[in-house]
């Protein structure tokens, strides 16, 4: 038995602004199987969260330079 999938959560390479996304939401609510697109808005929750894990990657990437990795 197979699992079913009931959505997809898209992630944009960049923001788009809200007067931009149209094109965007009209191309995606075209996919066959595509009931509902909802926009998920740019909060700075996601900066937060954006930020922390650039973050963590540079000094993973610093560690290894280092020749010091964290574990």
């Amino acid at each position: 038995m197979t699992d079913r999938h009931a959505g997809y959560l898209i992630t944009l390479a960049d923001d788009i602004r809200e007067d931009s996304d149209q094109a965007v939401i009209t191309a995606l609510r075209m996919v066959k199987g595509v009931l509902a697109v909802e926009p998920v808005p740019a909060t700075y929750e996601l900066v937060i969260a954006k930020q922390r894990v650039d973050r963590e990657w540079r000094k993973r990437i610093l560690d290894l330079l280092d020749d010091n990795p964290a574990r």
